[in-house]
């Protein structure tokens, strides 16, 4: 499994940071949008749908939404807006899992979730791309995402004693959860005194890190949430030793379209 795992990172670590950084405009939309479509396949086997073919057409209409946004960038707002709504509520339902899980756990509500977690996500990373700085601002997401989850791991083996969400994963402490902040926040100060900011825009920049860390949190546990009501391990076997697509962006679904959305705040 270890090398299995290797072997894989090796491969799809240059497609992803020559996907992320060396392409633009169209050619990234679509290459983000591939990504999410087989993240959208994936969810339709979340949502109860065992065969190929409901799992393709699901993918096929997450692919025609994500068509349609290109084209029509005035929806931008409605879907960010939405995502905000939905991790809140996502947050809700995490924590009370799983006497709130009859709410949602019909194949329809399911499969209009997926929709609010992918489709935000990549309109997201989109925006963030078209920003000034628009690769840094991804790598700054991304660093956030991965420190939370380093700082969690040692922080959560170290010191973990109460349990997050303990019906949805066991594993995960509230010890975790501060490691992961402290450290996501000791790298946003640096960053702040390297870079010759104000202290308004430090106290800023933590607050927004707060938020993206503890939202990334939470993507990680709802999937773990939906997989579990599945009764399944990984969302798919796409990646071997890693699992599937939403196995690796789970975090990142959630970090994204809230990281845009308060970057769009603080820009207006």
């Amino acid at each position: 499994m270890l090398k299995q795992r290797i072997i894989t990172a090796l491969i799809l670590l240059p497609i992803a940071l020559c996907g992320f950084f060396l392409l633009e405009g169209s050619g990234f939309a679509l290459f983000i949008g591939l990504v999410v479509t087989l993240g959208a396949w994936e969810w339709a086997r979340l949502a109860g749908f065992g065969t190929q073919l409901p799992r393709v057409a699901y993918a096929a209409v997450v692919a025609l939404l994500l068509f349609l946004m290109y084209i029509l960038p005035d929806v931008a707002p409605w879907v960010l807006g939405a995502a905000v709504l939905w991790w809140a509520l996502a947050t809700f339902l995490v924590l009370t899992y799983p006497q709130t899980s009859s709410h949602w756990s019909s194949v329809a509500c399911k499969l209009v979730i997926g929709l609010l977690i992918l489709l935000p996500a990549w309109q997201g990373l989109v925006l963030i791309k078209h920003s000034p700085m628009g690769n840094w601002l991804i790598m700054a997401v991304m660093v956030l995402v991965w420190g939370a989850d380093i700082g969690a791991y040692f922080s959560g083996r170290a010191f973990g004693k109460r349990k997050l969400a303990p019906a949805v994963s066991p594993g995960k402490s509230w010890e975790g959860v501060y490691g992961g902040l402290a450290l996501t926040l000791a790298i946003t100060l640096v960053v702040g005194v390297v870079r010759d900011w104000s202290i308004k825009d430090i106290i800023l920049a933590l607050l927004g890190t707060a938020v993206v860390v503890f939202i990334s949190v939470v993507g990680d546990l709802t999937e773990s949430m939906f997989k579990r009501q599945a009764g399944i391990k990984d969302s798919s076997n796409l990646l071997p030793g890693h699992g599937g697509v939403l196995d690796r962006i789970d975090s990142l679904t959630a970090a994204i379209p809230i990281f845009a959305v308060l970057l769009w705040m603080t820009a207006s």
